[in-house]
């Protein structure tokens, strides 16, 4: 339902204060527009008390259910680890309570499928996944080039996304769950096709690779309208957090994600400056994710990616992992979209 009063403030209740948390919580409280973080939802005291200082004046509850049950919120986002998603999620839907998850959805296609029916069951539209991806102006302007027939048909995608290290907890599946992931996303959004089997590849191993982990690796997709695609995932190249496309059509080519800002010639060098992680690089689409979601939810509605949308992603992911593991080429299966979804 829209807020009874348009000039009512949005109440969000932000689940988990991690680094993601703390950064959303930051953005709801001095960038968003219509809404404000009403609690903090955080079952570590440390981490609650630390993301209170940086809101107005909200309440820490310890699980979702003591914020929903004392009406404390309006709309929830959601940045735990993703093994913690259906948990808040099934309780939110049940109160009718608009969602913004961070991706994934939930970890897997069987837990994605039981958000999916708890949706369904409540007759309305509530989660939009945050693949905040679809938001970056780049990204969109290279779609709208795609769909306008500018420079003929798309014929390839040739991306790479790189991360200079990782924390510890990052593991060899996280190469897929955490990283790949985005691309399972913004790839079909990008080419308008659906993926219809992904194969990985080791590269040679870069050496600066912590022990845990064997990479770079090389993505390939095949989509169902026949555009190829190849992703380049590397999570120890040192220099900077890098996340590149480049789109070759029959008659052109784009690239987005190239480095932005001062260029300098010194000492017979030039350099420019890179990102060092991905909250500075996709700021920008971040906010206009949030305030979309936002100005959504006051009005009742849904905009971006939807859990339908999650649970494909779910699908490619563990086809993923499965190649990753040494299955060679999956096929992605996904049955047609419900009518719910469309």
């Amino acid at each position: 339902m829209p807020l009874s009063d348009s000039a009512s403030t949005f109440r969000v209740g932000v689940v988990g204060a991690g680094m993601m948390g703390a950064d959303h919580i930051k953005r709801l409280t001095q960038t968003i527009s219509g809404a404000d973080v009403s609690a903090v939802i955080e079952p570590d005291a440390e981490r609650a008390n630390a993301a209170l200082e940086s809101t107005r004046d909200a309440t820490a509850y310890m699980r979702v259910e003591d914020a929903l049950e004392a009406g404390a919120v309006d709309g929830l986002l959601v940045a735990t680890p993703g093994f913690l998603h259906e948990p808040v999620l099934l309780p939110a839907i049940e109160a009718g309570i608009p969602t913004l998850c961070e991706k994934p959805l939930t970890p897997d296609p069987e837990s994605s499928l039981r958000v999916l029916e708890a949706e369904q069951a409540g007759g309305r539209r509530l989660i939009q996944v945050g693949f905040m991806r679809r938001f970056d102006p780049e990204y969109r302007q290279m779609r709208q080039l795609v769909e306008s027939g500018d420079s003929g048909e798309l014929l390839l995608l040739r991306c790479a996304h790189r991360n200079p290290q990782v924390p510890d907890s990052y593991q060899q599946e996280s190469l897929i769950n955490d990283s790949v992931v985005h691309e399972f996303d913004i790839v079909p959004w990008l080419a308008g096709s659906p993926i219809r089997s992904v194969e990985v590849k080791f590269a040679r191993r870069n050496p600066l690779t912590p022990e845990r982990l064997r990479e770079p690796i090389l993505v390939l997709m095949e989509l169902e309208n026949g555009v190829l695609v190849d992703l380049e995932m590397n999570v120890s190249i040192q220099f900077g957090y890098q996340v590149t496309t480049e789109a070759v059509f029959d008659s052109g080519v784009a690239r987005i994600g190239e480095p932005a800002g001062m260029q300098t010639w010194r000492s017979g060098r030039f350099s420019m400056g890179e990102h060092a992680d991905f909250t500075t690089r996709f700021a920008t689409a971040y906010d206009a994710q949030v305030q979309a979601w936002v100005d959504a939810a006051r009005a009742g509605t849904t905009t971006g990616p939807s859990a339908w949308d999650g649970y494909r992603v779910a699908v490619a992911c563990e086809a993923g992992v499965a190649s990753l593991g040494g299955g060679g080429q999956r096929t992605i299966d996904i049955p047609p979209t419900p009518a719910f979804y469309a």
